[in-house]
């Protein structure tokens, strides 16, 4: 990993540590797509084969190229960590090439087995590369980085899912010598990915020694087991898949909801999944600029809801449109009525983006690196069964009576409560919300020095305390999250004391009023250092009454008791007095909302790391004093 940052994530795409990679994946999406949907149109219209009917072409090579999720990611998953990761993606395209000179011979000699037998094939070849292109990633990528890389990385790849369906459509419809093109086509494509491969640096092992275990079953459930062992990252991976699961119901039914809703033909079809995958795409590269350039899980909640707002506004927008015969694009557009569906569909997409991107990094970001590529293997396992499951269910539903805009609607209020329970699991996704709110919404929140906080590790943020929301913003600050050391009466307080609680804020009183909650208070602090957490301490003991710097206490000096040389980053909070949440001198905090107008600008501006040796309560007001005057 070099040392200098770009300052935009695009900026990724002139690096060799992430162009070349970028680059490989987006060939192996697009050239996926294009043999897949040029084969699945020739059997649909060029073709007539009594054992495969057009009606069932799709599910069929659907199914066999999602098979080999199921049955060899997780043997991937140990190849990805065993393995240098460049090597292992160099030998995937050549098995790449190998299969697109098995699907041009198919294509010209019209043989669909040997086709459909390619097809399971670059399945195989998918799920080879899944694991080693996320567990790649974090390997070159810093943290600050690692969500716009895979902004990037998600946008390419739905970019390419379209142009491979484009290209495959119209090189295949061309009269007399469609087969060879889409032959010559795929065979380039596939050399043309092994050559981008050659350019990615190396990536080493993460762990070599590893012993392979060939069986499947027994190594997914291994694979589940390691994913459990950090809830917020096995939590996230159910997260991702039912976001697949959402995703799948929409993407199977566009043609069917284009030509039965919509009045449409093949090219309205087409226009669904342009404006699909544009949304996804756009709020794939949202994510960097929204979460300034940390993993922000924040963003997930947002995301969530705005699935659910626009997959339920769907449902009413393509209620009682007009009965026409196959509309063509153009009088498909020129109808205001429809564009209220676009709108939609695209929002949805790009909130979905919003939602599965940061997912994505937070599990590159916390796995173990030693086990990084087998977690995500997992990840493809559950991802594909979830799939399956929502045909099961999409197709049990349209059975049972349900038209297209009602399963629509019935996914979106089956988001709501998916992500709802999801949230309620995992606090942090919930509070990493609030504090983006809070801190985009409320204030104009700019953060400096961030990088003093370790992302691994424990360590001790000492911080000074101005007003209620402090911990909030200092939440919106960080990349993990932190645990606080606060004033037993906050607790109390509405709608704060309550987020609190489920941020598992530590309660600590005067130790003459209550000794028993005293103790209690340092000794889960100190436990939560012990464990490698971030702990955050405002030791001036209560929130300023005059906005002006407070003595430091000793309470920080009793938490590092025995705790050996851990990192003290000393933190200040600029501009908060006076705030809404703030005291004030000629009256109490949280009265007159506005008293600062709105988006007021606040700062919080962090130090270097003190080591624990080092530390006293002088030294560190003195710091804390310095930073407040920057």
């Amino acid at each position: 990993m070099i040392n200098s940052e770009p300052s935009s994530q695009f900026q990724l795409l002139t690096q060799r540590r992430f162009a070349p990679f970028f680059w490989t994946q987006f060939l192996g999406a697009g050239n996926d797509n294009l043999f897949k949907f040029a084969f699945t149109v020739l059997i649909t219209y060029q073709l007539q084969l009594d054992w495969l009917p057009p009606t069932q072409a799709g599910l069929v090579i659907g199914a066999l190229f999602i098979l080999p999720f199921v049955l060899f990611s997780a043997t991937s998953g140990q190849l990805a960590d065993k393995f240098d990761k460049t090597r292992l993606i160099r030998f995937v395209k050549n098995l790449e090439i190998a299969i697109m000179a098995l699907v041009a011979w198919g294509f010209l000699s019209s043989n669909i087995p040997l086709l459909l037998a390619c097809v399971f094939l670059m399945g195989l070849h998918s799920t080879l590369f899944g694991p080693v292109k996320f567990a790649y990633l974090p390997q070159q990528l810093s943290e600050r980085e690692l969500t716009g890389g895979n902004g990037i990385v998600e946008m390419g790849t739905f970019v390419a899912i379209l142009l491979g369906n484009v290209a495959g459509g119209l090189l295949i419809a061309t009269p007399l010598v469609g087969a060879r093109h889409v032959a010559i086509a795929a065979l380039a494509v596939a050399l043309l990915g092994r050559l981008c491969a050659q350019a990615i640096p190396a990536s080493p092992a993460t762990d070599p020694q590893l012993k392979i275990n060939w069986n499947p079953l027994t190594e997914t459930w291994r694979n589940l087991q390691l994913a459990r062992q950090q809830l917020s990252v096995f939590r996230s991976l159910l997260g991702i898949s039912w976001m697949w699961f959402f995703g799948a119901v929409f993407l199977a039914n566009f043609p069917a909801f284009a030509k039965q809703v919509l009045h449409g033909d093949e090219q309205v079809a087409s226009m669904l999944l342009v404006v699909f995958s544009i949304g996804i795409g756009t709020g794939s590269l949202l994510c960097e600029f929204l979460s300034r350039r940390h993993v922000e899980i924040g963003l997930v909640p947002l995301g969530a809801i705005g699935m659910s707002v626009f997959a339920i506004d769907l449902y009413f927008a393509s209620r009682g449109l007009p009965p026409s015969a196959g509309l063509s694009l153009a009088q498909f557009m020129a109808m205001p009525a429809h564009w209220r569906v676009l709108a939609d569909l695209t929002l949805l997409a790009l909130f979905a983006g919003l939602y599965s991107v940061p997912m994505y990094a937070l599990i590159q970001l916390r796995s173990q690196p030693t086990h990084r590529a087998r977690i995500i293997a997992a990840n493809n396992i559950l991802n594909a069964l979830f799939m399956i499951a929502s045909s099961v269910l999409a197709g049990a539903l349209l059975g049972a009576g349900l038209s297209i805009p009602e399963l629509f609607l019935a996914v979106g209020l089956a988001n709501a409560v998916v992500a709802f329970y999801i949230f309620m699991l995992v606090p942090e996704y919930l509070l990493r919300f609030v504090a983006f709110i809070a801190s985009r919404l409320i204030y104009r929140f700019k953060v400096q020095g961030d990088e003093h906080i370790p992302l691994q590790g424990a360590a001790l943020l000492v911080c000074n305390h101005v007003s209620f929301i402090d911990a909030v913003l200092l939440m919106a600050a960080s990349p993990r999250p932190i645990r606080f050391l606060m004033d037993h009466k906050i607790f109390r307080t509405p709608l704060l004391g309550p987020l609190f609680r489920l941020a598992k804020a530590i309660p600590i009183a005067p130790q003459k009023d209550d000794p028993d909650t005293y103790e209690r208070a340092f000794s889960e602090a100190r436990r939560v250092l012990a464990e490698g957490e971030l702990l955050c301490i405002f030791p001036e003991g209560a929130i300023t009454r005059d906005g002006q710097l407070q003595p430091f206490k000793g309470g920080v000096m009793k938490i590092l008791e025995g705790q050996g040389d851990i990192p003290v980053v000393p933190m200040a909070l600029l501009n908060l007095w006076g705030s809404y949440f703030s005291r004030v001198e000629q009256g109490g905090a949280m009265t007159r909302p506005f008293r600062r107008g709105l988006l007021s600008r606040v700062g919080l501006l962090a130090g270097p790391p003190i080591l624990a040796a080092k530390v006293s309560p002088e030294l560190l007001r003195e710091r804390v004093a310095e930073l407040l005057k920057n």
